[in-house]
């Protein structure tokens, strides 16, 4: 979008005194240097939403299950296919039929139907995206909205991961308190709209693979709870793995396993899972490593609060003794993944590509 598209008005003093400017039609921070207005706003160059990239859905049409989660790229890539990132969909027609939807779209419009009322949910890609993120760190969500213009309130990086009372207004740009500390979500409202509730269960599969047989590459991601499922059955719970064929064209695996081996090492599930919750809050970019204890040696994984605040003391959870990060970061994260994945990419039959998850941190 060009910069004249841009509405930018005055909304108020910063803590410094100076006047904090906002776009209303990007929602974006629009204050230059000095408090001053900038010519555009922080969003005004991300790419628009075309209308091939925003599915409408209605979710009675499809009684075999509707099932919704936020996607990020894969935290191990050695393919060269396309990735993509937003709302990933699945719509089936009838219980255990194919899949009529399988796709990824940067917004989502839900039909909802009650009695003789039809209304729309909006769904979009950053709110699927830090709905994964929280819900994978342990932290419920609440639909939150602006006391001064109502605008829905989603939560971001760091806020998305530490519940709080006074919110910045992406509709307005600006602060509003809410009743309690809470991280805010719209995606919240959606699933008290559609009340059923779903079982999360361990996938029963295992699959053990070595690389030097898929030159077309494979790629891994870790379940996390959809934020819309229809579907009778359970949602499956474990590491999803794609495989693609020597030609690099199509996937012929593609499938959720309790268990996955690759080149003989056997994959954590739940480092998979905080790792992929990892990268998508861009404040703690480069800090996430791989720590081991200079006593006993045993990988470090850090977990629970630690698992997204940079540290510089940590307790090995084999010997308990203390130690600190030795590389040039003295706040890190430990999450032993990291170093397997190096060592598997060095196995690799091509290297494995680094994805930046530019929609999440061009959104900041």
């Amino acid at each position: 979008m060009s910069p004249e598209t841009c509405r930018i008005v005055d909304v108020g003093k910063r803590r410094d005194g100076g006047t904090r400017y906002w776009c209303l039609e990007h929602r974006a921070d629009a204050t230059a240097k000095y408090g001053r207005p900038a010519t555009k706003c922080r969003h005004a160059d991300i790419p628009p939403i075309m209308p091939n990239q925003v599915l409408e859905i209605d979710v009675e049409e499809f009684r075999g299950g509707v099932a919704m989660w936020g996607a990020v790229a894969p935290i191990y890539d050695t393919t060269r296919m396309a990735v993509a990132q937003g709302v990933h969909v699945h719509a089936r027609h009838d219980p255990g039929g194919k899949k009529e939807i399988d796709d990824t779209f940067r917004r989502v419009r839900v039909v909802h139907r009650h009695r003789q009322d039809v209304s729309e949910i909006v769904i979009s890609e950053l709110e699927a995206v830090y709905y994964m993120v929280s819900s994978v760190l342990g932290f419920p969500m609440k639909h939150v909205e602006c006391t001064f213009c109502a605008f829905p309130h989603l939560d971001k990086d760091w806020f998305s991961v530490h519940p709080h009372r006074r919110h910045l207004c992406a509709g307005c740009g600006k602060h509003f308190r809410d009743t309690e500390r809470s991280i805010g979500n719209p995606v919240a409202g959606v699933k008290k709209t559609f009340q059923r509730r779903h079982a999360m269960k361990p996938a029963k599969r295992t699959i053990a693979i070595d690389q030097s047989e898929y030159p077309g590459g494979i790629q891994l991601w870790g379940s996390n709870p959809a934020l819309l499922w229809t579907a009778r059955r359970s949602e499956e719970e474990g590491i999803h793995l794609h495989v693609i064929d020597n030609d690099g064209h199509s996937t012929i695996v593609d499938e959720t396993y309790s268990r996955v081996t690759i080149d003989g090492v056997a994959l954590d599930d739940a480092m998979i899972r905080i790792l992929m919750a990892q990268s998508g809050l861009p404040h703690i970019g480069g800090r996430v490593v791989d720590l081991r204890c200079p006593k006993c040696l045993r990988p470090h994984f850090d977990k629970a609060e630690n698992a997204f605040t940079p540290h510089e003391e940590h307790c090995c959870g084999g010997c308990g003794s203390f130690f600190r990060s030795s590389g040039r970061m003295r706040n890190t994260i430990g999450n032993p993944l990291v170093g397997i994945l190096a060592e598997l990419g060095r196995n690799a039959p091509r290297p494995p590509r680094q994805h930046r998850n530019a929609l999440l941190i061009e959104s900041i």
